[in-house]
């Protein structure tokens, strides 16, 4: 496991504000939880939608 322990998730957190900037980092968390949140509503109307098609008309 890579993340075992407080110092990896340290310089995890440290390389990102490297690499993208204190500035853009929560622009690009909002991002991606605005995008998890579009996948996970699509995914459950997916799944809403096959449990239409299977069941039977009588």
């Amino acid at each position: 496991m890579f993340l075992r322990e407080p110092t990896h998730i340290l310089l995890l957190v440290l390389v990102l504000v490297i690499l993208f900037g204190a500035k853009r980092l929560p622009d690009s968390a909002k991002s991606v939880a605005k995008s998890l949140r579009i996948f996970k509503s699509e995914m459950k109307e997916g799944k809403e939608d096959n449990k239409k098609d299977n069941t039977p008309d009588n």
